[in-house]
C-alpha cells in the first residue's frame, strides 16, 4: 500500500518535530549546570537550597550585621522575614552599605551560611527581586530616600 503526500507531509513534520525535541533536550542538558536561580532569604528556608547549590542571593544587607577583618568579609541578607549569614573573600563594591540592597551568588554552606563568590550592590532597588521590594514596602521597612541618601 502506498503512502498518500498528505502521510508523507506528516511523516515528515512528525521526523522534524522529534528532532527539535531532541535538540532542545541537549541543550537543555547541556546547560543545567549554568542554571543559577535567584533566592530571597526566604525563599532559601522554604525551598531547603541544598549545600553547594550555585544561587544568587538578593535582599538588603542587615544593619549592624557587616564585619570585615581584611579581604574576609561577614554580612546578614535579609528581607524583612528571615536572614541569612554571608560570607565573601574580597574587595567588595563600593556601594556596599549595611541597609542597602545587595545580590551575592555563591552557594549554601553545610552549616547553613551563604559563602559568595560575587557581590553585587547598588543603592536602590535595582538588584533586589519585586517581591522582596514589595514586602518591606508593605512592612514600612523600604526607605528609598535614605537608601539613596546613604550612596552619597
Amino acid at each position: 500500500m502506498a503512502m498518500t503526500r498528505k502521510q508523507k507531509r506528516l511523516g515528515v513534520i512528525a521526523g522534524l518535530g522529534a528532532v527539535l525535541a531532541l535538540a532542545v533536550g541537549l541543550i537543555l542538558f547541556a546547560l543545567r549546570d549554568q542554571i543559577v536561580f535567584f533566592y530571597s532569604p526566604s525563599d532559601v528556608h522554604a525551598h531547603q537550597v541544598a549545600a553547594g547549590h550555585p544561587i544568587r542571593l538578593g535582599g538588603l544587607v542587615k544593619a549592624g550585621s557587616w564585619i570585615k577583618t581584611g579581604q574576609n568579609n561577614s554580612f546578614t541578607v535579609t528581607d524583612g522575614t528571615a536572614e541569612i549569614s554571608a560570607h565573601f573573600n574580597g574587595i567588595l563594591p563600593d556601594l556596599f552599605r549595611e541597609g542597602q540592597g545587595v545580590v551575592a551568588e555563591g552557594a549554601m554552606a553545610p552549616d547553613g551560611s551563604f559563602v559568595a563568590s560575587n557581590v553585587l550592590a547598588k543603592h536602590d532597588e535595582n538588584y533586589i527581586p519585586k517581591e522582596v521590594v514589595d514586602e518591606l514596602k508593605k512592612r514600612g521597612e523600604w526607605k528609598p530616600q535614605q537608601q539613596a541618601a546613604g550612596a552619597m
